[in-house]
């Protein structure tokens, strides 16, 4: 089987994943709420972060300074299209792997001789 379109090796990954679909569902998110929410560190958190943000998937804003310093990320218009792409080539790997149709699932015939009876 071929890889379905959309698919999308950058995103793929477990976490830049669970990253990616955390962002979907909001405009911004706070850098602590994604953490916490995906039980990363800081520094992973930050390296999926860069890795997105250099693909120009997500971007970046540091708000303060110091302690005070607040890091809110977004998905961009290319970031949530790729998501999007990636999410129905999931999608058509899943279906296409799904049950055979019913004639393939039909258990096999017996074939009975006359010295069975």
């Amino acid at each position: 089987m071929s890889t379905p379109a959309g698919f999308d090796e950058l995103i793929h990954p477990a976490t830049r994943l669970s990253v990616v679909a955390l962002l979907a569902a909001t405009e911004w998110a706070e850098f602590a709420f994604v953490r916490d929410s995906l039980s990363l560190s800081d520094s992973a958190l930050s390296k999926q972060l860069h890795t997105l943000e250099e693909a120009g998937y997500l971007e970046l804003h540091k708000e303060g300074g110091g302690r005070k310093r607040r890091t809110r990320v977004r998905l961009t218009d290319q970031g949530r299209a790729a998501f999007e792409g990636h999410v129905a080539a999931l999608r058509a790997i899943v279906e296409g792997a799904g049950p055979p149709a019913a004639a393939e699932a039909a258990p096999p015939q017996r074939h009975h001789s006359g010295a069975e009876r």
